[in-house]
């Protein structure tokens, strides 16, 4: 019989001692880093460390004066921050699950909102999906992150990925969306029946369409990226 011991609660929530990547799920919903340099994350994501470990907020032209621009007019939600030194870093974002890929030479989409950090040597750079420059803000903005090296995404509960084949086209809703294959450029699809049974302001109005060989990766939950004007 557990004693529930303040001892036992200690012992079963530790961190683990292994370090044996850059970027650790310590727990579903909770990164580590193992910092020996610089990495990015998320602003406002840390929630602990240890060790000697400098963290700043992106400087307006740190990646220079086209992704700033790209920064303005999209509004999107991949603000972030770099982190150095050396050290154990502890990454969250509102109790989201934590997925961690490792990009071998590949390359993958992301919503801005569910880019929880990158190593310092992965590319990465602001996309607009096609077709929508004015009809929408933020929510469809995406960031590109190209490989080698590792990133951490979040997702509201556990994420589903649905395999995108020629000529089998894939639809999703937007803000049920998280990821996508590098090779895949999404189209707005308009369902106008949608609209009409659900009302103008709703979202499955539109979907994402995807089309080519790839994949698209989902959460099930819809979350607002962006205030819409009604």
């Amino acid at each position: 019989m557990s004693s529930y011991s303040v001892a036992e609660f200690i012992k079963s929530t530790a961190q683990s001692d292994a370090a044996d990547n850059p970027f650790e799920v310590e727990n579903p919903y909770l990164l580590e880093i193992n910092l020996r340099g610089r990495a990015w994350a998320k602003l406002g994501s840390m929630i602990g460390y240890v060790g000697r470990i400098k963290f700043t907020r992106e400087g307006a032209l740190e990646h220079g004066v086209g992704k700033l621009v790209k920064k303005m007019f999209s509004g999107e939600g991949a603000k972030l921050m770099k982190v150095e030194g050396q050290g154990r870093v502890y990454l969250a974002d509102k109790g989201k699950r934590v997925q961690v890929l490792n990009l071998r030479n590949e390359a993958i989409h992301v919503n801005g909102n569910d880019l929880l950090a990158f190593e310092d040597g992965v590319k990465w750079d602001i996309k607009m999906i096609r077709r929508m420059a004015g009809m929408m803000a933020g929510g469809l903005f995406n960031v590109r992150l190209d490989g080698p090296g590792m990133i951490a995404i979040t997702t509201h509960y556990n994420p589903l990925s649905l395999r995108v084949r020629p000529g089998k086209p894939v639809f999703t809703d937007p803000n049920a969306t998280v990821a996508w294959s590098g090779r895949l450029n999404p189209d707005i699809h308009t369902d106008m029946s949608f609209k009409t049974f659900l009302g103008r302001g709703s979202g499955e109005s539109f979907q994402l369409k995807f089309e080519g060989d790839g994949w698209v990766l989902l959460q099930p939950y819809e979350e607002v990226y962006f205030q819409g004007s009604g």
